[in-house]
């Protein structure tokens, strides 16, 4: 049917004089559509620019920023319900900030937050919990709780948020939330600041022959440990203020774009989540090397086991940024000018159950009050591709959950590497392969404009071949010989269950276990410590920045008189399978978070559009308690199997110094092939048991509603059937 030409822009309409309405929307979307559907000539009588196309140049939003005059002259942002749409707080909703009220304005604002909250909670929580530990006497177990209070604090909020946040005021929520996420950071760098001055306990030359210390076992315990509470807290505020984060952010960019752009709005929002932890390792590095009493001269070098770096400064950083971040996003209204448009002519693909009760979700009454959340819940477990896109999230989760947090661990022991060396190189591996893999997939959803059962497929796609990449871990480079350990001073191979760091020519030095310091000897032997390789003295002069210990009894030096030397360190691996191994684990990682959007998007596509807040929620629950949280104790325990030499702490087994590398590679193999089995195993079950709507349900093209204005004209006629979806 024809339609007129003046059917155009943000809204469906243009017009070439300023217009005031009164009380009725200026942009009610549904009577002056109809009307025009029906061929009903609009009130206004003209024609846009005089031009017959409504694809023109001409054809611009009714508020476009170069509009702005008319903006001020009558011109308001309003709802179908009367609903104020314009950017600002209460009444002051100047027109320079509708230059925002965008989605590329609010993705802007939410990408900063998501880069925050990565940085903060996934980059500097871990790169500093060893000098909290330090700091404050806390245990390894207390420090773990304080990590878990975040995933704990989002698993209690996220029923109550996505279900009551989904169905009000989004942006409210989501500013309250970045809000409530700064506080946190806050309060985690206020320890430092009501607590007394950081002393340390210089011990020069500790770990050579004959001046080994060591600091008493039967210390009292500090009252320092106490603010363990405090870093808790801080934590359970980081999860509750990121809970709207990624459940309310995903779906308020959902509904005010079009369709096929959401995954690469999702994408670019996720990818700058990915960075923050980037950005959290590097930047939390550079303050760890400063002392944490600035101004304060101090005899010691970051190397030094008693260094405390200022972990402080991040929070103090991120909490102010999270704070300034959230007053805009709070300006926000329940839905950006235009999205009513996409909205109403968006198709829906939400799985079709065989006794229709998937209907009862599209009452624009259903999910208001908390008798409908029984009802909620019921009709997302009676979804089953839903219910297996959570389980191959969890399963995802938890590979990318473990991998994140022993990733770099893997490496060290692989390539005996330095723990900051090993962090590095991990960084060059996630940065683009996970950054990458997470856009690339919302680009690939949105360039093929593929519906949800092609969406699914891709998911199942890049989950056969990360499977494929995992068994690389088949493969592994040689343990550096370290006496004692994996040999004995002899040279003769030494079972992994007797362990024999004494020798003849350390026996004098009276060495301990808690000194745990390697050294690489001139004959390309570790040592546990200078100690123990009978080193009795060292040298003033650092060679390439490390210190050299000379007179090593216990290192031979072929061909000349006397001792060899050691230089502090591991001994450089010169594994040539380095190449080989990077560059698969590189495609795992890509491979995995290539199948994370797609699969948020088949989220979102399979269930109606007033449950997917709620959905994003429980599928966050999922995720966390089956993938999440687990996932790191998963891969630890299986890690920790391979375990060669463990700390001793005063004859108690503390963390794991050194690991056999095939042992590692050969659990981590088993790990992988678990869950990525598993996770394909979800997809394609998923995919299977997936019912689309009727393909009467549909009308038109599925590219009717992707291409600008065109789209006007071929669905308006059934716009009804639409909304009765």
């Amino acid at each position: 049917m024809a339609k007129p030409h003046n059917l155009t822009g943000e809204n469906g309409f243009h017009f070439s004089q300023t217009i005031v309405f009164p009380s009725p929307s200026p942009a009610e979307e549904d009577s002056p559509a109809f009307d025009a559907a029906g061929g009903t000539p609009l009130s206004n009588g003209t024609a846009c620019c005089g031009t017959p196309s409504p694809a023109d140049s001409c054809a611009q939003p009714l508020c476009e920023a170069g509009e702005s005059a008319q903006f001020g002259q009558g011109i308001k942002y309003v709802s179908a319900d009367g609903e104020e749409l314009a950017c600002g707080w209460g009444g002051f909703t100047p027109s320079c900030l509708q230059l925002f009220n965008t989605p590329k304005g609010i993705l802007f604002f939410l990408c900063v937050a998501s880069f925050l909250q990565g940085m903060t909670v996934n980059g500097f929580i871990n790169t500093v919990i060893t000098s909290i530990e330090r700091r404050f006497d806390l245990r390894s177990y207390q420090s773990g709780l304080i990590a878990s209070s975040y995933d704990i604090a989002a698993c209690l909020c996220l029923t109550f948020v996505s279900y009551f946040g989904g169905n009000g005021h989004k942006p409210r929520w989501l500013g309250w939330g970045v809000l409530v996420m700064g506080l946190g950071s806050l309060l985690f760098a206020l320890p430092h600041f009501t607590t007394g001055r950081y002393e340390v306990r210089s011990s020069a030359e500790v770990g050579i022959c004959a001046a080994n210390q060591s600091l008493p076992c039967a210390a009292a315990a500090s009252s320092l440990s106490s603010y363990r509470f405090v870093f808790m807290l801080g934590q359970f505020l980081h999860g509750m203020g990121a809970t709207p984060l990624y459940t309310l952010g995903v779906t308020y960019l959902d509904e005010n774009v079009k369709t096929n752009y959401s995954p690469v709005y999702i994408a670019v929002f996720y990818t700058a989540a990915i960075l923050g932890p980037a950005a959290g390792y590097l930047v939390g590095g550079m303050f760890l090397n400063i002392y944490t009493e600035i101004g304060r001269e101090i005899d010691i070098s970051p190397e030094n086991t008693l260094w405390v770096g200022a972990w402080w400064i991040g929070f103090l950083g991120a909490g102010a940024a999270s704070v300034l971040i959230s007053i805009p996003i709070l300006g926000y209204p329940q839905r950006l000018p235009g999205s009513q448009r996409y909205i109403v002519m968006r198709v829906s693909e939400a799985h079709q159950l065989k006794d229709g009760s998937h209907k009862k979700a599209s009452d624009p009454d259903f999910g208001k009050t908390v008798k409908d959340l029984p009802r909620s819940v019921l009709l997302l477990l009676k979804n089953p591709t839903f219910i297996f896109l959570c389980l191959a999230g969890a399963t995802e989760a938890t590979l990318i959950a473990g991998m994140s947090t022993f990733g770099p661990k893997f490496l060290e022991s692989q390539f005996s590497l330095s723990a900051s060396e090993a962090a590095t190189l991990f960084g060059y591996l996630v940065v683009p392969a996970g950054g990458g893999g997470t856009f690339l997939g919302g680009f690939l959803v949105n360039k093929f404009k593929l519906r949800c059962s092609g969406i699914i497929k891709l998911c199942l796609l890049c989950t056969v071949s990360s499977l494929l990449a995992v068994f690389i871990f088949f493969v592994h480079c040689p343990n550096m010989p370290m006496a004692g350990v994996t040999q004995t001073y002899k040279g003769s191979t030494l079972p992994g269950d007797h362990l024999n760091l004494t020798a003849a020519c350390n026996a004098e030095c009276s060495c301990l276990r808690e000194t745990y310091s390697p050294v690489c000897g001139s004959d390309g032997i570790m040592y546990y410590s200078p100690c123990h390789a009978g080193c009795k003295k060292v040298s003033e002069n650092l060679r390439d920045g490390k210190k050299v210990y000379h007179e090593c009894s216990c290192v031979e030096k072929p061909l000349l008189l006397g001792h060899g030397e050691a230089e502090a360190g591991k001994c450089t691996s010169s594994c040539v399978k380095r190449t080989l191994l990077l560059f698969f684990m590189f495609m795992v990682i890509l491979f995995t978070f290539l199948s994370s959007i797609p699969a948020l998007t088949a989220t979102l596509r399979c269930v109606t559009d007033r449950q997917k807040s709620f959905a994003l929620g429980i599928q966050w629950i999922v995720v966390r308690t089956l993938g999440g949280i687990p996932g790191p104790i998963a891969f630890g325990s299986m890690i920790d199997k391979s375990c060669l030499l463990w700390q001793d702490q005063c004859s108690e087994q503390g963390s794991c110094y050194v690991y056999q590398n095939s042992a590692m590679s050969r659990y981590t193999l088993i790990a992988g092939l678990v869950y990525k089995v598993l996770g394909t195993t979800f997809f394609m079950v998923a995919c299977l048991l997936y019912k689309p709507p009727p393909a009467e349900s549909a009308p038109g093209s599925s590219d009717a509603s992707e291409n600008g204005n065109h789209d006007l004209q071929e669905t308006k006629p059934s716009l009804p059937a639409e909304e009765d979806m």
